[in-house]
């Protein structure tokens, strides 16, 4: 168990990236923090340092996940346990060179996903500048995988996520806090990007981010509706590279992990959408969640036997 405390940042590559950037800027609702000439990073209304980072890359793909952990005690107590456990470790512990700095490690995932543990990274401490949607922070992160049975292996025993509930046997949702889940995982023929959630505060601000969005002709590809698993209101979009991103609210909680129960939730329409209005997942959503076979950018670092 590594003591991850939270989701902190998604850094992707996109081969768009003025494109890109401009819409989470100018549409989304994002502050751009900082940016170079293929770097861009972006940050929520709440104090972690920096949301989103994008990249300009050849093609989409993911370039790391980052999940808080407590002091440099953690992080450095994580790398011995990954290697221990001969999971790669391809960046060791030390300060980071990213925006919000702070020190952390990188490692490679069974399926090549580049995971970053970090802690004392910089905070916002000064005022938001509100909007009519103010994006406060990743509520979590979907991925496609392979193996479902692996990967839960993998993410519950060694880095210590909890099973929260399962979407019969397509879907997990793993919890690092009380939040229901901060990262998912939905099985698939390859590894990839299935969709990024963004957390608002209310339903009326996802009402209007949908709007906000439709300003810029971009139309909603699933919802708004209410999930079953988690409880969460929801709205899917498809941003300029292609990625699939979504706004939510009002998350489940797991107030007492003891006394948390899994559930196996049916796939039927009306536990997809307990509203009633969005119903499943139309096939253009669908094939945009399946996103790009990934294998991982990393995994060229790792030296074969």
């Amino acid at each position: 168990m590594l003591g991850i405390t939270h989701l902190r940042h998604i850094s992707l590559f996109t081969p768009v990236l003025k494109e890109q950037a401009d819409f989470y800027e100018k549409v989304w609702g994002l502050d751009k923090l900082q940016e170079d000439e293929n770097n861009v990073y972006f940050r929520g209304a709440g104090s972690e340092n920096h949301i989103l980072h994008l990249q300009a890359g050849e093609k989409r793909g993911l370039h790391h996940m980052a999940f808080g952990v407590v002091d440099k005690h953690a992080v450095d107590s994580a790398a011995k346990k990954l290697k221990e456990l001969n999971v790669p470790v391809i960046q060791e512990p030390g300060y980071l060179d990213e925006a919000g700095a702070g020190y952390g490690l990188r490692f490679l995932d069974p399926e090549g996903r580049c995971i970053e543990l970090s802690c004392w990274v910089e905070i916002h401490t000064k005022d938001w500048s509100k909007k009519n949607v103010d994006p406060i922070k990743l509520n979590h992160v979907v991925m496609n995988t392979k193996d479902i049975d692996m990967i839960t292996e993998f993410y519950t025993t060694v880095l210590g996520f909890k099973v929260t509930d399962w979407s019969e046997h397509q879907m997990v949702f793993l919890r690092c806090n009380k939040n229901h889940h901060s990262l998912a995982f939905n099985q698939d023929v390859h590894a990839s990007v299935n969709h990024i959630a963004y957390e608002v505060e209310s339903v009326d601000e996802v009402m209007r981010g949908i709007g906000n969005v439709r300003k810029a002709d971009v139309e909603p590809m699933w919802g708004p509706g209410r999930h079953g698993p988690g409880n969460n209101v929801f709205c899917y979009f498809r941003d300029p590279a292609g990625y699939v991103m979504e706004y939510t609210c009002y998350l489940t909680t797991v107030e007492d992990d003891d006394k948390w129960q899994a559930l196996v939730w049916k796939r039927v329409p009306h536990l997809m959408d307990q509203w009633g209005i969005a119903g499943p997942p139309p096939p253009g959503a669908r094939a945009s969640m399946q996103g790009d076979p990934d294998e991982g950018w990393a995994t060229k670092l790792v030296k074969k036997d």
